[in-house]
């Protein structure tokens, strides 16, 4: 995951998160955590906030942050914290919240990026499709994911043609530049959806 991508989801976590817990004060300040409803807080759009989902929320943030400072000395340790993180129990179980998916999503695209760096393509590719279960409609997430999917094939290539797999190469260059074209097109209509809409 690049710099920008990593501080983008550092952002976003860290922001639904102070709005959670900021919202959960004002909620249960007068009632000890325990004995607190499941659901002591709400959004702005009046949807529940849960104690699940911002333990989640701050669960990932930490993990990111963790990875952040591993992944240069120890990147396998890096790859043990994330992969923590998403083997780990999650928000709303078998159907995971929305808000969960998306970390998901950006959490497994991380784990296929640093497990290619360390040559483990195949393990990559599945992080790949994991997260791709989680984000399966059209949205910067899915988009990401595919992104990496093109990095992760464009590394394998590299190897590949130091092995003097020539072939193999060619074959996983193909399939990188199809993920990358992927990965516009979705990223083109998330930009699209999202432009405002012109003057009458």
């Amino acid at each position: 995951m690049s710099t920008a991508a990593t501080s983008r989801l550092k952002l976003w976590v860290g922001a639904i998160a102070l709005l959670g817990f900021s919202a959960g004060f004002v909620a249960c300040k007068d009632q000890g955590f325990d004995q607190a409803p499941a659901v002591c807080a709400s959004a702005p759009d009046g949807q529940p906030i849960s104690p699940a989902l911002l333990a989640f929320l701050s669960r990932a943030r930490s993990a990111h942050h963790s990875a952040d400072q591993l992944e240069a000395d120890s990147p396998k340790v890096a790859i043990e914290k994330l992969q923590a993180l998403v083997d780990g129990p999650i928000p709303g179980g078998s159907e995971p919240l929305a808000e969960a998916r998306e970390v998901l999503a950006d959490t497994y695209a991380r784990l296929a990026d640093l497990k290619s760096q360390t040559g483990g393509f195949r393990d990559a590719l599945k992080d790949v499709e994991s997260g791709l279960d989680q984000a399966k409609e059209i949205s910067y997430f899915r988009g990401h994911l595919f992104e990496v999917r093109g990095l992760v094939e464009e590394r394998h290539a590299k190897q590949l043609e130091g092995e003097g797999d020539e072939a193999a190469a060619k074959a996983a260059k193909q399939r990188a530049l199809e993920a990358f074209e992927t990965s516009m097109d979705i990223q083109e209509k998330v930009i699209e959806r999202n432009l405002p809409e012109p003057s009458p």
